[in-house]
């Protein structure tokens, strides 16, 4: 029987990536922001915009040092906090108020997202994550390891459009929410936006990588690597 390794630090991205998602589903969705940037001028967005590039960091950490396998795993537990928080949020938006808690309307407009933009969220979440995660993993190989800005950015790339491919046509789609032929537009909007945090937090990805390299003693690659999602072992 082989014995699988145990590390020190892998527990810990784990939490962080499941938080961050959390987060991202919950603060997120239910704040539109606008910046006046230079160069740029006005920009409108979606405030979860800030959250998801930064689970897709923690996915390329998760892949590049402790390998496909785990980073499933992590994936995988991601998906369960994602749904639980959702059905609680829903749960918890359907209590009745007490007569003297005014708040009713601002809570639901906060926590009551729409079964359709939660199931949208999920399978785009799920279906991005892993086409990330095995991206980096086949580049990684590709690459004997070098040039790792390379899969960090081009997996995000990868996995950000599926995810944006995915979730905004399942979410608004001919719901009345945003306009059908706008949606091209803030699904390219949002695709460079969520790409160019990425590629910006590329230098706190190198340093997060080859610490945990070095801390842990391990640096994966995926030659043997059963790559199907539903399989849960590490």
């Amino acid at each position: 029987m082989t014995t699988q390794r145990n590390y020190r630090y892998y527990e810990f991205v784990m939490a962080a990536f499941v938080t961050v998602l959390i987060c991202a589903n919950l603060i997120g969705p239910a704040k539109i922001a606008q910046l006046d940037l230079p160069l740029l001028g006005v920009v409108t967005f979606g405030a979860g915009v800030l959250f998801f590039p930064i689970s897709y960091v923690f996915g390329d950490i998760l892949t590049e040092v402790y390998g496909y396998a785990r980073a499933r795993r992590v994936i995988w537990a991601g998906f369960a906090g994602l749904g639980f928080a959702s059905f609680m949020a829903t749960v918890v938006v359907a209590l009745p108020p007490a007569p003297f808690w005014t708040h009713q309307a601002a809570y639901e407009v906060a926590f009551g997202n729409t079964p359709r933009i939660v199931a949208a969220s999920m399978v785009a979440y799920f279906c991005g994550e892993f086409v990330n995660s095995y991206v980096l993993a086949k580049m990684k190989l590709a690459t004997r390891g070098r040039w790792l800005w390379t899969r960090t950015i081009g997996s995000t790339i990868a996995g950000e459009a599926v995810d944006s491919a995915l979730f905004y046509p399942l979410a608004f789609y001919g719901a009345d929410i945003i306009p059908d032929d706008k949606l091209p537009l803030v699904m390219a909007a949002q695709f460079a936006a969520k790409v160019g945090v990425e590629v910006v937090l590329t230098p706190v990805t190198y340093k997060i990588v080859n610490f945990l390299k070095r801390a842990e003693q391990v640096d994966h690659y995926d030659r043997d690597t059963d790559f199907n999602p539903f399989a849960l072992k590490p």
